[in-house]
């Protein structure tokens, strides 16, 4: 990568020459990631190096904000992968689940637009997806009754789940359980 190419990076903050080469700044003294957010320093006082380890020996401290000493500093990241393990853990008991995503320090918007970022789907349709699992599996591994299911799964009432399970799975829950019925040998 040439300088012209890494001063691109540096200007659109560009994660995926993360690794690749690291920036640091004469004027302040330190050094960054090509995707930090910090503002932009003149072009002048820039200087390229290819590890953090060579930036610290010419000198420079790594930057506070995009934590350029750490070899995975991903925040954004951390906070999605902590939503996802919640949702894992509790996508049946949605009042505790969102004072549990509450505890991230994060708005519940935000929440979302990390999570989509991370895993491409938003926090609710990742959710309706363990639900349907698990209907599903409960649905051909019981005889458990369906209003059983509703709940268990984390439905207030039978219709809101019909409904669920009829739009995403392309049929009712009964013909789904008529089709994989429980081996119950």
């Amino acid at each position: 990568m040439n300088e012209d190419e890494m001063w691109n990076a540096v200007l659109t903050a560009d994660a995926r020459c993360d690794g690749q080469f690291f920036y640091a700044v004469a004027s302040t003294g330190i050094f960054c990631r090509p995707s930090c957010k910090s503002k932009i320093p003149n072009r002048e006082n820039v200087r390229y190096f290819d590890t953090a380890a060579q930036a610290r020996l010419a000198g420079f401290r790594p930057c506070k904000r995009c934590r350029s000493d750490l070899p995975d500093y991903q925040p954004l990241r951390d906070t999605a992968q902590q939503a996802k393990a919640m949702l894992d853990e509790g996508f049946a008991r949605q009042q505790v689940l969102h004072t549990e995503l509450a505890s991230l320090g994060v708005s519940t918007r935000r929440i979302g637009e990390l999570f989509k970022t991370v895993y491409g789907v938003t926090p609710g349709e990742y959710m309706n997806g363990l639900r349907l699992h698990e209907a599903k599996r409960r649905l051909c591994e019981t005889r458990e009754p369906v209003i059983d299911i509703a709940y268990a799964i984390g439905f207030g009432g039978v219709s809101s789940f019909y409904r669920f399970f009829k739009k995403a799975a392309g049929c009712s829950p009964a013909a789904y359980r008529k089709a994989n019925p429980p081996d119950m040998a």
